[in-house]
């Protein structure tokens, strides 16, 4: 991620989006997840390695994270107010008066009328635009380095959605911050993001610029997704759903994981971890697929297509 940008990570439910958001924030729940491995690079600074004193300065403040249900992320027994007015006293130092302006002027950067006798409400008391915009003013108090937003507009109707995603764009730009969006609906990567990964069963199947993941989509999976998609022009209720059901997390297919359910599966994809091919030479575009090895069994099976 590079600051001002959006990565976009993708893929349906269960794929693994948003324990990879827990992960890099280490607040997955060990037992019964296994430790994190490899390294989550930050300023040059490994955040697997660094002690929960350490870690606690980071997230929240420098690394700060919108979750996936604002009614479940507010505790629905402390006012707006003392909720925001906590993540200024325990990342920006900030407390009595000082800390309270904080918190007004957040609420008024997410666009919230009369912030003043807001801080007063209970988190029933909005509406979920209203409380998606209250968890967006306490993720950005701090002025964070990244955003990870978890399907930040999930549970709100079109109308909302659009403020909101327009609410991010504005604050992101106005801020420079990365921004790390998990969503699986592709009219939001679309229109937010400017690098994508799809990922399937825990792994990212395919990345790339978002012009290249929507003008030439190369995984198999990422094919299926993007042809589940409603379309105006098929028959009223037609879907076209990639055949077969998700892996269980206990039992991941050996070789390819998404082989049982790909069209295209050739003998070497059952057996051994699949490298990532890069399809344009200097491009960003990556597969895990054996589709682009460059073997003549491989080009058969795309000219077949």
């Amino acid at each position: 991620m590079h600051l001002g940008k959006t990565l976009a990570l993708v893929g349906e439910s269960g794929c693994g989006k948003t324990m990879t958001a827990l992960s890099i924030m280490r607040i997955l729940p060990t037992p019964p997840a296994l430790h994190p491995e490899g390294e989550v690079l930050y300023r040059g600074q490994n955040l697997l390695a660094l002690s929960e004193k350490e870690m606690r300065r980071i997230r929240g403040g420098r690394i700060a994270m919108i979750f996936q249900d604002p009614v479940s992320a507010l505790n629905p027994v402390y006012t707006i107010g003392s909720q925001l007015v906590e993540v200024a006293e325990l990342h920006l130092g900030l407390y009595g008066d000082e800390a309270v302006n904080r918190a007004v002027k957040a609420l008024k950067e997410v666009g919230i009328a009369s912030p003043e006798s807001r801080l007063y409400d209970y988190p029933h008391q909005m509406s979920g635009g209203m409380k998606q915009r209250v968890m967006i003013a306490m993720a950005l108090m701090c002025e964070p380095d990244i955003l990870i937003a978890d399907e930040p507009t999930t549970a709100l109707d079109v109308t909302i959605q659009a403020q909101v995603l327009d609410l991010m764009r504005e604050l992101q730009k106005r801020k420079g911050m990365a921004v790390l969006l998990i969503t699986h609906d592709m009219g939001v990567v679309a229109e937010m993001a400017d690098d994508v990964i799809v990922m399937y069963a825990a792994q990212a199947v395919e990345r790339g610029t978002v012009t290249e993941i929507f003008d030439h989509m190369s995984h198999p999976y990422t094919r299926g997704l993007f042809k589940s998609r409603p379309d105006p022009k098929k028959p009223q209720g037609e879907l076209q759903a990639i055949k077969g059901t998700v892996p269980s997390i206990t039992h991941y297919p050996h070789g390819c994981r998404f082989h049982p359910r790909c069209p295209f599966i050739m003998d070497k994809c059952r057996h051994g971890e699949v490298p990532d091919f890069t399809l344009e030479p200097g491009s960003k575009h990556q597969a895990k697929c054996w589709l682009y090895d460059g073997s003549l069994e491989s080009s058969e099976k795309l000219c077949a297509e």
